[in-house]
Protein backbone atom coordinates (compact mmCIF):
# COMPACT_ATOMS: atom_id res chain seq x y z
CA UNK A 1 0.00 0.00 0.00
CA UNK A 2 2.37 2.70 -1.25
CA UNK A 3 -0.20 5.45 -0.78
CA UNK A 4 -0.46 4.74 2.94
CA UNK A 5 3.32 4.68 3.33
CA UNK A 6 3.65 7.95 1.45
CA UNK A 7 0.98 9.53 3.62
CA UNK A 8 2.73 8.45 6.82
CA UNK A 9 6.05 9.82 5.52
CA UNK A 10 4.42 13.12 4.65
CA UNK A 11 2.83 13.30 8.09
CA UNK A 12 6.14 12.61 9.83
CA UNK A 13 7.89 15.19 7.65
CA UNK A 14 5.38 17.88 8.50
CA UNK A 15 5.43 16.90 12.17
CA UNK A 16 9.21 17.43 12.28
CA UNK A 17 9.04 20.70 10.35
CA UNK A 18 6.06 21.92 12.36
CA UNK A 19 7.77 21.13 15.63
CA UNK A 20 10.83 23.12 14.60
CA UNK A 21 8.66 26.00 13.43
CA UNK A 22 6.72 26.03 16.71
CA UNK A 23 9.98 26.03 18.67
CA UNK A 24 11.39 28.92 16.62
CA UNK A 25 8.21 30.95 17.02
CA UNK A 26 8.10 30.28 20.77
CA UNK A 27 11.71 31.42 21.19
CA UNK A 28 11.58 34.46 18.91
CA UNK A 29 8.30 35.72 20.39
CA UNK A 30 9.33 34.90 24.00
CA UNK A 31 6.24 32.74 24.47
CA UNK A 32 7.43 31.82 27.96
CA UNK A 33 6.20 35.26 29.07
CA UNK A 34 2.62 34.16 28.42
CA UNK A 35 1.16 32.86 31.67
CA UNK A 36 -1.18 30.35 30.01
CA UNK A 37 1.65 28.48 28.30
CA UNK A 38 4.70 29.24 30.43
CA UNK A 39 4.52 25.96 32.37
CA UNK A 40 5.35 23.71 29.38
CA UNK A 41 7.24 26.30 27.33
CA UNK A 42 9.78 27.49 29.91
CA UNK A 43 11.38 24.10 30.61
CA UNK A 44 11.43 23.20 26.91
CA UNK A 45 13.15 26.44 25.86
CA UNK A 46 16.15 25.40 27.98
CA UNK A 47 17.00 23.01 25.13
CA UNK A 48 16.99 25.63 22.36
CA UNK A 49 20.74 25.35 21.50
CA UNK A 50 20.65 21.57 20.82
CA UNK A 51 17.41 22.01 18.85
CA UNK A 52 19.06 24.83 16.86
CA UNK A 53 21.99 22.52 16.11
CA UNK A 54 19.67 19.74 14.94
CA UNK A 55 17.41 21.95 12.81
CA UNK A 56 19.75 22.33 9.77
CA UNK A 57 20.34 18.58 9.76
CA UNK A 58 16.59 17.97 9.75
CA UNK A 59 16.10 20.49 6.94
CA UNK A 60 18.78 18.81 4.84
CA UNK A 61 17.35 15.35 5.47
CA UNK A 62 13.88 16.51 4.42
CA UNK A 63 15.29 18.11 1.28
CA UNK A 64 17.14 14.92 0.34
CA UNK A 65 13.93 12.97 0.92
CA UNK A 66 12.16 15.24 -1.54
CA UNK A 67 9.84 16.82 1.06
CA UNK A 68 10.03 20.33 -0.33
CA UNK A 69 7.43 22.06 1.86
CA UNK A 70 8.66 20.58 5.15
CA UNK A 71 12.27 21.18 4.10
CA UNK A 72 11.63 24.88 3.46
CA UNK A 73 9.76 25.19 6.75
CA UNK A 74 12.57 23.48 8.64
CA UNK A 75 15.21 25.62 6.92
CA UNK A 76 13.44 28.84 7.85
CA UNK A 77 13.10 27.60 11.43
CA UNK A 78 16.79 26.71 11.50
CA UNK A 79 17.69 30.20 10.30
CA UNK A 80 15.55 31.85 12.98
CA UNK A 81 17.02 29.69 15.73
CA UNK A 82 20.52 30.31 14.41
CA UNK A 83 20.03 34.06 14.67
CA UNK A 84 19.32 33.84 18.41
CA UNK A 85 21.84 31.09 19.26
CA UNK A 86 24.93 31.61 17.06
CA UNK A 87 26.04 34.96 18.59
CA UNK A 88 26.77 33.17 21.87
CA UNK A 89 29.90 31.71 20.28
CA UNK A 90 31.36 35.14 19.43
CA UNK A 91 33.26 37.30 21.90
CA UNK A 92 31.71 40.69 22.54
CA UNK A 93 33.45 44.07 22.88
CA UNK A 94 34.17 44.93 26.51
CA UNK A 95 33.94 48.22 28.39
CA UNK A 96 37.13 50.05 29.28
CA UNK A 97 37.37 48.76 32.85
CA UNK A 98 40.59 49.62 34.66
CA UNK A 99 40.11 48.10 38.12
CA UNK A 100 41.47 44.84 39.53
CA UNK A 101 40.56 41.46 38.00
CA UNK A 102 38.34 39.25 40.15
CA UNK A 103 38.55 35.50 39.46
CA UNK A 104 35.20 33.88 40.17
CA UNK A 105 34.18 30.21 40.37
CA UNK A 106 30.66 28.87 40.96
CA UNK A 107 29.67 25.25 41.64
CA UNK A 108 26.38 23.49 42.39
CA UNK A 109 27.32 20.64 44.76
CA UNK A 110 24.29 18.38 44.04
CA UNK A 111 22.96 18.30 47.59
CA UNK A 112 26.50 18.36 48.95
CA UNK A 113 27.54 15.19 47.08
CA UNK A 114 30.22 16.76 44.85
CA UNK A 115 33.80 15.67 45.44
CA UNK A 116 35.09 18.23 47.96
CA UNK A 117 38.73 17.61 47.11
CA UNK A 118 38.04 18.15 43.41
CA UNK A 119 36.22 21.43 44.11
CA UNK A 120 39.07 22.77 46.23
CA UNK A 121 41.66 21.60 43.70
CA UNK A 122 39.78 23.31 40.87
CA UNK A 123 39.58 26.56 42.85
CA UNK A 124 43.31 26.35 43.48
CA UNK A 125 44.25 25.62 39.85
CA UNK A 126 42.03 28.44 38.63
CA UNK A 127 43.50 30.88 41.13
CA UNK A 128 39.94 31.78 42.09
CA UNK A 129 39.54 34.76 44.40
CA UNK A 130 35.90 33.94 45.15
CA UNK A 131 34.00 30.63 45.24
CA UNK A 132 30.18 30.49 45.13
CA UNK A 133 28.59 27.21 46.23
CA UNK A 134 24.96 26.10 45.90
CA UNK A 135 23.16 23.07 47.38
CA UNK A 136 25.55 23.35 50.29
CA UNK A 137 25.12 21.11 53.36
CA UNK A 138 26.83 21.08 56.74
CA UNK A 139 28.54 17.81 55.87
CA UNK A 140 29.81 19.30 52.61
CA UNK A 141 31.27 22.27 54.48
CA UNK A 142 33.16 19.91 56.78
CA UNK A 143 34.56 17.96 53.82
CA UNK A 144 35.52 21.12 51.95
CA UNK A 145 37.42 22.44 54.95
CA UNK A 146 39.09 19.07 55.45
CA UNK A 147 40.20 19.31 51.81
CA UNK A 148 41.83 22.67 52.52
CA UNK A 149 39.23 25.24 51.49
CA UNK A 150 39.73 27.22 54.70
CA UNK A 151 43.46 27.54 53.98
CA UNK A 152 42.87 28.52 50.36
CA UNK A 153 39.99 30.91 51.10
CA UNK A 154 39.84 31.88 54.78
CA UNK A 155 36.86 34.26 54.49
CA UNK A 156 33.32 32.91 54.22
CA UNK A 157 29.66 33.82 54.37
CA UNK A 158 27.14 30.97 54.43
CA UNK A 159 23.41 30.54 54.76
CA UNK A 160 21.50 27.32 55.40
CA UNK A 161 17.77 27.21 54.77
CA UNK A 162 17.23 23.45 54.98
CA UNK A 163 17.06 20.84 52.25
CA UNK A 164 19.00 21.79 49.13
CA UNK A 165 18.88 25.51 49.75
CA UNK A 166 22.15 26.11 51.57
CA UNK A 167 24.60 28.42 49.78
CA UNK A 168 27.94 30.00 50.56
CA UNK A 169 30.59 32.41 49.39
CA UNK A 170 34.29 31.78 50.15
CA UNK A 171 37.04 34.27 49.38
CA UNK A 172 40.78 34.85 49.56
CA UNK A 173 39.96 38.49 50.24
CA UNK A 174 38.12 39.83 53.31
CA UNK A 175 34.37 40.04 52.88
CA UNK A 176 31.43 40.84 55.09
CA UNK A 177 27.82 39.70 54.97
CA UNK A 178 25.18 42.20 53.83
CA UNK A 179 21.38 41.90 53.54
CA UNK A 180 20.43 39.72 50.58
CA UNK A 181 18.99 41.70 47.66
CA UNK A 182 16.42 38.96 46.90
CA UNK A 183 15.26 35.59 48.19
CA UNK A 184 17.05 33.79 45.35
CA UNK A 185 20.30 35.73 45.93
CA UNK A 186 21.46 34.48 49.31
CA UNK A 187 23.89 34.93 50.88
CA UNK A 188 25.23 38.30 49.81
CA UNK A 189 28.49 39.94 50.80
CA UNK A 190 30.72 42.92 50.11
CA UNK A 191 34.29 42.11 49.22
CA UNK A 192 36.90 44.71 50.20
CA UNK A 193 39.55 44.99 47.50
CA UNK A 194 43.24 45.05 48.51
CA UNK A 195 43.93 48.32 46.71
CA UNK A 196 40.81 49.99 48.04
CA UNK A 197 37.27 49.80 46.79
CA UNK A 198 34.66 47.10 47.02
CA UNK A 199 32.36 44.84 45.03
CA UNK A 200 29.03 43.29 46.04
CA UNK A 201 28.57 39.54 45.59
CA UNK A 202 25.43 37.40 45.70
CA UNK A 203 25.03 33.63 45.36
CA UNK A 204 22.00 32.91 43.19
CA UNK A 205 19.85 29.77 43.25
CA UNK A 206 16.14 30.14 42.43
CA UNK A 207 13.83 27.13 42.52
CA UNK A 208 13.70 25.30 39.15
CA UNK A 209 10.69 25.64 36.83
CA UNK A 210 9.34 22.16 37.51
CA UNK A 211 6.10 20.55 38.79
CA UNK A 212 3.75 21.07 40.43
CA UNK A 213 2.37 23.01 37.47
CA UNK A 214 1.84 25.88 37.13
CA UNK A 215 3.00 26.95 40.59
CA UNK A 216 6.58 25.79 40.07
CA UNK A 217 7.15 27.92 36.99
CA UNK A 218 5.39 30.93 38.53
CA UNK A 219 7.60 30.75 41.63
CA UNK A 220 10.74 30.45 39.44
CA UNK A 221 9.69 33.46 37.38
CA UNK A 222 8.92 35.53 40.48
CA UNK A 223 12.27 34.74 42.09
CA UNK A 224 14.18 35.80 38.99
CA UNK A 225 12.03 38.91 38.64
CA UNK A 226 12.98 39.94 42.19
CA UNK A 227 16.70 40.15 41.39
CA UNK A 228 17.63 43.84 41.59
CA UNK A 229 19.76 45.99 39.26
CA UNK A 230 23.33 46.88 40.24
CA UNK A 231 23.69 49.70 42.72
CA UNK A 232 26.45 52.15 43.48
CA UNK A 233 28.90 49.30 44.01
CA UNK A 234 29.54 46.97 41.08
CA UNK A 235 27.75 43.67 41.68
CA UNK A 236 28.46 40.09 40.60
CA UNK A 237 25.68 37.50 40.69
CA UNK A 238 26.86 33.90 40.36
CA UNK A 239 25.30 30.50 40.75
CA UNK A 240 22.71 28.07 39.43
CA UNK A 241 20.02 30.31 37.93
CA UNK A 242 17.96 27.34 36.68
CA UNK A 243 17.53 29.46 33.55
CA UNK A 244 19.21 29.91 30.20
CA UNK A 245 19.47 33.02 28.06
CA UNK A 246 16.63 31.53 26.01
CA UNK A 247 14.32 32.36 28.91
CA UNK A 248 12.70 35.78 28.91
CA UNK A 249 13.03 35.85 32.71
CA UNK A 250 16.83 35.70 32.56
CA UNK A 251 17.05 38.14 29.67
CA UNK A 252 15.07 40.57 31.83
CA UNK A 253 17.72 40.25 34.55
CA UNK A 254 20.43 41.01 32.00
CA UNK A 255 18.58 44.13 30.89
CA UNK A 256 18.78 45.44 34.46
CA UNK A 257 22.47 46.10 33.87
CA UNK A 258 24.24 42.73 33.94
CA UNK A 259 26.30 40.87 31.37
CA UNK A 260 26.56 37.08 31.20
CA UNK A 261 30.25 36.17 31.39
CA UNK A 262 29.86 33.25 29.00
CA UNK A 263 28.19 35.43 26.37
CA UNK A 264 30.78 38.16 26.78
CA UNK A 265 33.63 35.68 26.30
CA UNK A 266 31.99 33.79 23.42
CA UNK A 267 31.59 30.66 25.52
CA UNK A 268 27.86 30.71 26.23
CA UNK A 269 27.10 27.51 24.30
CA UNK A 270 29.07 25.39 26.77
CA UNK A 271 26.39 23.41 28.68
CA UNK A 272 26.59 23.25 32.47
CA UNK A 273 23.90 20.76 33.52
CA UNK A 274 22.86 17.25 32.56
CA UNK A 275 21.76 14.02 34.25
CA UNK A 276 24.47 12.73 36.59
CA UNK A 277 27.04 10.65 34.76
CA UNK A 278 26.03 11.90 31.32
CA UNK A 279 27.07 14.74 29.05
CA UNK A 280 25.68 18.14 30.07
CA UNK A 281 22.79 19.42 27.98
CA UNK A 282 21.80 22.96 28.99
CA UNK A 283 23.45 26.13 30.27
CA UNK A 284 21.81 27.15 33.54
CA UNK A 285 24.85 28.11 35.66
CA UNK A 286 26.10 31.65 35.13
CA UNK A 287 28.32 34.44 36.30
CA UNK A 288 26.54 37.75 35.73
CA UNK A 289 28.72 40.82 36.06
CA UNK A 290 27.73 44.45 36.31
CA UNK A 291 27.94 45.89 32.79
CA UNK A 292 30.51 48.38 34.01
CA UNK A 293 32.87 45.39 34.36
CA UNK A 294 34.84 43.73 31.57
CA UNK A 295 34.88 39.94 31.20
CA UNK A 296 38.38 38.75 30.35
CA UNK A 297 37.73 34.98 30.30
CA UNK A 298 35.06 32.35 30.94
CA UNK A 299 35.22 28.55 30.99
CA UNK A 300 33.27 25.48 32.14
CA UNK A 301 34.75 22.56 34.11
CA UNK A 302 33.48 19.10 35.15
CA UNK A 303 33.03 18.44 38.86
CA UNK A 304 33.06 14.77 40.00
CA UNK A 305 29.98 13.87 42.00
CA UNK A 306 27.83 16.74 40.70
CA UNK A 307 25.37 16.93 37.82
CA UNK A 308 26.51 20.53 37.23
CA UNK A 309 29.73 21.82 35.76
CA UNK A 310 31.61 24.65 37.40
CA UNK A 311 31.68 28.06 35.74
CA UNK A 312 34.83 30.18 35.96
CA UNK A 313 35.10 33.83 34.95
CA UNK A 314 37.65 36.60 35.12
CA UNK A 315 35.89 39.91 35.72
CA UNK A 316 37.77 43.20 35.58
CA UNK A 317 36.10 45.74 37.82
CA UNK A 318 35.55 49.37 36.83
CA UNK A 319 38.17 51.79 38.00
CA UNK A 320 35.65 53.68 40.15
CA UNK A 321 34.66 50.68 42.29
CA UNK A 322 35.85 52.52 45.40
CA UNK A 323 33.05 53.55 47.74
Amino acid sequence: MPGVGSGIAAGVSWAVAGGLAAWAVARVTAADRVRRVEAPVAPLLSFTPPVAAAAPVAALALAVAGRRGPAVTAALSAAALGVVVAPRAARRPQPAASGPVLRVLTVNLLAGRADAGAVVALAGRAGADVLFLQELTGDAVARLKQAGLGDLMPHEVTEFRGGLHGSGIWSRIPLSAVPSPASAARPAAVLELPGGGAVELACVHPRPPKPPWPQGVARWRQQLAALPPPGELPRVLAGDFNATVDHAALRRVLRLGYADAGRQAGNALAPTWGPAGRLPLITIDHVLADRRCAVRASSVHPVPGSDHRAVYAEVQLPGNSRT
